[in-house]
């Protein structure tokens, strides 16, 4: 009893600590709030009120049917320039695409040949242009293929292929960017957090008087395991209520309480990370250094941006060892397509090994440091 009531008061002290620190309470805000928003939508769907010049030295039917094609929401009425206007126009950053309908362009395609357009896209405008380039291809061989046949016609095919599009039917890129996002940021704040928590005892000397209390390492690392993985616990949720099924309108298809179960878990192992991170580090920069070397590749490679089948066998077998690869797998099997415990426990069992070898390496780590 006296070891749990020392574990519960230095992680009151943790959280009184937090408390008081601004900037880590501002990072926790945005990373649950406007970070998982703009994670979502910062790359749309389609384009949206694009800037476009237009050169038209053909001034035929044709050429006219391709410019009123643009319309809003997605482009703003298309500008009338030349040759001289599109090139100061591109370089000042007032047009993200600029169309050059060459002449006799009419004529060519009624003898069946083949003309060329134009079209050149600001690269810097990367939200845009990454869907811009392709929507407007599609538009020019819509209005061209309607002008040539004289109607708005479908290839008829021999063989059509039924699509059912199942726990996203319109593709929306937010849905998935929601969810995923949620996911790296609770890893992230929770190993930042456990490890700034160590630091900043370092920092302020208040180490020393850990020392001389009658407290183990084990009781200083599981106060600091159990209050920042709340914290980050109880954002994670709120940030799923609010922002996600709330702000963004995204569908949860599972057991929110579910979720958070495999998220405990998946915090028991990150935050021994963040301890570990913070035994090694002697000041809050070399731990952000240690965090970004770690972070990246346990992002990239868990099967949160790529699908983990589409990678080197050798990089799904090192994968297997770290706690993202498991805790994205039961998310998005929980989240997306409203799994239950009997389908998600074994992803549960691997979470919880995992951070109990991670919890005893940070704390022999721990017990090194202090010594």
């Amino acid at each position: 009893m006296r070891k749990l009531s020392n574990i519960l008061q230095l992680g009151i002290k943790e959280l009184r600590s937090l408390y008081r620190d601004p900037a880590l309470l501002l990072l926790i805000f945005y990373a649950f709030t406007l970070g998982i928003y703009s994670s979502a939508t910062g790359v749309p769907e389609a384009p949206y009120r694009a800037t476009i010049g237009v050169i038209d030295e053909d001034q035929s039917q044709a050429s006219t049917r391709i410019i009123s094609a643009f319309q809003m929401p997605y482009f703003l009425p298309p500008k009338a320039i030349d040759q001289v206007q599109m090139d100061s126009g591109m370089d000042a950053g007032l047009y993200t695409f600029t169309l050059d309908i060459p002449p006799n362009f009419q004529k060519n395609l009624l003898a069946e040949r083949t003309p060329s357009i134009q079209l050149n896209v600001d690269a810097t405008q990367v939200s845009q242009a990454f869907t811009g380039a392709g929507h407007i291809q599609q538009i020019i061989n819509d209005e061209v293929a309607e002008f040539i046949q004289h109607y708005r016609s479908a290839t008829t095919l021999p063989v059509a292929a039924v699509v059912h599009m199942e726990f996203n039917p319109n593709l929306i890129r937010a849905w998935f960017g929601a969810v995923n996002e949620v996911i790296n940021q609770i890893t992230m704040l929770s190993i930042i957090l456990t490890g700034a928590a160590l630091i900043r005892e370092r920092e302020h000397g208040t180490i020393e008087h850990l020392l001389v209390m009658p407290v183990t390492p084990f009781e200083i690392m599981s106060a600091k395991v159990w209050s920042m993985g709340l914290v980050v616990l109880l954002a994670s949720a709120l940030a799923l209520s609010f922002v996600v099924e709330g702000w963004l309108e995204v569908p949860i298809e599972g057991s929110i309480s579910l979720f958070l179960c495999g998220a405990a878990l998946h915090l028991f192992a990150t935050t021994s990370m963040g301890i570990f991170f913070g035994t090694l580090a002697r000041s809050m920069p070399q731990l952000g250094l240690l965090i970004v070397l770690t972070l990246l590749p346990l992002q990239v490679l868990s099967g949160g941006v790529t699908p983990r089948e589409s990678m080197p066998d050798i990089v799904q077998n090192i994968m297997q060892v770290a706690p993202t690869t498991h805790f994205v797998e039961l998310a998005q099997a929980i989240l997306f397509r409203g799994a239950g415990i009997m389908i998600v426990w074994p992803q549960l069992l691997v979470l919880g090994a995992i951070g109990a070898v991670f919890f005893l390496a940070a704390l022999a780590r721990l017990r090194k440091s202090l010594q």
